[in-house]
């Protein structure tokens, strides 16, 4: 099931709105660990193959659109990132079809617009293992900006941080993204070490 305004622009024009390895910097920083890491919405691989360069560890890369899931898989394969699963998957209706506890980190970037994103943010619980990390980003509503979906739907970030409690996360904090996104805010937070 597509959520309500997903569709993807020209990948020229929305890859002029991120700087995605310096908002990495902020949301997954360089570990070089083994910890496997699940994106909920791999769209263009804009995040998927800085991620891959980030850890030792699978990243799971999930689409709804045939397209997108390929074009990762050649760019994944061209940059010798042998640490990408690209998968054509409806994680919205479906869940991320990984097991319970198995991932490291969680990106779920312009999603939380979606009709129930507390229902995608408690999957994203569920895939992480106790003390992983979750990273959010999201146009923003405060300001005019060149793309995104509608005022209406667009979620706050005080909105964000009390549904990523609602499901379960503690140490929601906000992360300051300045001219790597400017027209998006960002928010990490955290499965508790223990449930």
């Amino acid at each position: 099931m597509k959520g309500r305004e997903s569709g993807m622009p020209d990948e020229a024009y929305w890859a002029s709105f991120f700087d995605p390895v310096r908002i990495l910097d902020r949301l997954l920083p360089a570990r070089g660990d083994g910890r496997n890491l699940v994106e909920l919405g791999c769209g263009y691989g804009t995040f998927t193959l800085p991620a891959a360069a980030r850890t030792r560890g699978l990243v799971t890369a999930l689409d709804i659109e045939p397209g997108m899931v390929s074009l990762v898989r050649q760019r994944a394969q061209s940059a010798g990132l042998s640490n990408i699963r690209a998968e054509l998957r409806d994680f919205v209706e479906h869940g991320t079809g990984v097991p319970d506890g198995s991932q490291g980190h969680a990106m779920l970037f312009n999603l939380l617009h979606i009709e129930d994103p507390v229902a995608l943010l408690r999957e994203a619980y569920r895939s992480l293992q106790p003390g992983g990390v979750l990273s959010v980003i999201h146009w923003r509503s405060d300001i005019e900006t060149p793309r995104g979906p509608p005022l209406a739907i667009r979620p706050r970030p005080d909105q964000c941080a009390a549904w990523m409690v609602e499901a379960g996360f503690d140490a929601v904090r906000p992360v300051e993204l300045g001219d790597a996104a400017p027209y998006h805010f960002g928010i990490l937070a955290r499965r508790p070490a223990h449930d």
